[in-house]
């Protein structure tokens, strides 16, 4: 459980990690008064944060340091369930508890709740569920941690309400020289020969456009042309399709998340009943991976790079490549960079029962992190840009 203690103990290792993981040298935090001001006058806070990298949780705690609370974290199961047993102490020392967000967490949802409607500490929740290295594009945010906030709003003696929050890293240092072998090791990986005489740019485009056309030959029978957004988009709709049908889901109104959850829960479900060494069980993990590799295609917005293109958006790029192709677990962060949270003001949760509120919610926070990541103005660092692409060829 939570330890106020233990948060203000350790914020020297806090720090030492986030120095030596994701390379964060400097942190500056905007808006901190917005939380404190929700905390001083009683209210249940509920943090909503983007999440485009593994080492959020401890940026956040350099913001609650300017706000004076510890935190609580609704995190994946998995989060706390492969830990060692120091590092999941560590963990719920700090506030963090897990969710099964393949079904139906009725003890997280529980306590997610009382959080909101008893405790002082606010309630961190990521609402786009996965890391996807888009640090400056937020992803479909689900409705869950609306749906949380309304629920306890309906039932507490407190207001809740919503802190917005948008977390942007960008580099201090330039990382092309390291970035340059990590692409060494994409192409070596793919059984092609380095290119390092190309733009590097260049490279990750052909790395990008060799990979989505394998798994099109592998699922469609052929490679397709055309922008990648809308080839990324034809694929992934043609995978889920075959697993919904399979499992009779239907897809109406559901997002490409909520799909792919969908899915792996009705594949986790048929597979727990089934003999390992069974035909049924090899075609329900099948299922799975099936599900994993929509997820992955998710992640690539296809138009990232070519949007805006940066020595940081060609890097994230790099990242998920890192992390996809080269199987490692996390990405290596190649240079030092700087954060920036800015904390946005608070979202009050209406006590009104109303239909579809929780969605009507959830895009006003998802517009709000969006607006506030896009008031974080980069310096003139002195890097050079990745010199722009034709967009139907983009990716990343």
């Amino acid at each position: 459980m939570l330890s106020p203690l233990a948060v203000r103990v350790f914020r020297g290792l806090r720090r030492y990690i986030i120095r030596t993981g994701p390379r964060i040298t400097e942190i500056e935090v905007r808006g901190a008064e917005h939380v404190r001001g929700a905390l001083d006058a009683g209210h249940g806070v509920l943090i909503t944060p983007n999440h485009s990298v593994h080492g959020d949780p401890m940026v956040l705690y350099e913001a609650a340091d300017q706000f004076g609370s510890a935190l609580y974290f609704m995190a994946a199961w998995q989060v706390l369930g492969l830990a060692n047993p120091v590092t999941r102490a560590f963990l719920r020392g700090h506030g963090c508890f897990s969710v099964d967000r393949e079904g139906t967490d009725r003890q997280a949802l529980q306590q997610a709740v009382d959080v909101l409607q008893n405790r002082r500490e606010p309630l961190v929740v990521f609402p786009e569920g996965e890391v996807y290295h888009c640090n400056e594009r937020v992803t479909p945010f689900r409705e869950g941690p609306a749906a949380m906030a309304v629920m306890a709003t309906r039932k507490a003696e407190r207001d809740v309400v919503i802190v917005p929050c948008g977390m942007r890293y960008y580099y201090v240092e330039d990382p092309l020289p390291d970035l340059m072998k990590l692409m060494d090791d994409v192409e070596e990986a793919l059984f092609w020969r380095p290119t390092p005489e190309r733009p590097i740019a260049e490279r990750l485009y052909r790395v990008a456009d060799g990979m989505l056309g394998l798994k099109e030959l592998e699922f469609l029978g052929a490679a397709r042309q055309g922008p990648v957004p809308d080839r990324i988009a034809f694929l992934t709709d043609g995978v889920l399709k075959r697993v919904e049908a399979k499992y009779e889901i239907s897809s109406e109104g559901k997002t490409i998340p909520e799909r792919i959850k969908q899915g792996r829960q009705r594949a986790i479900s048929a597979i727990s009943d089934l003999a390992e060494e069974s035909d049924e069980y090899r075609s329900c993990a099948d299922d799975l991976d099936d599900c994993y590799l929509c997820a992955q295609l998710f992640s690539y917005p296809g138009d990232y790079v070519a949007e805006r293109p940066s020595i940081d958006r060609l890097a994230e790029t790099l990242d998920k490549f890192e992390e996809d192709i080269l199987e490692r677990p996390t990405a290596t962060v190649r240079a030092r960079r700087r954060a920036v949270v800015v904390l946005g003001e608070p979202i009050l949760v209406s006590k009104e029962k109303k239909r579809d509120a929780a969605s009507e919610l959830t895009r006003t926070i998802e517009e709000r992190v969006q607006s506030l990541l896009d008031s974080v103005q980069l310096p003139d660092r002195g890097f050079e840009l990745v010199p722009p692409r034709d967009a139907g060829g983009a990716v990343g």
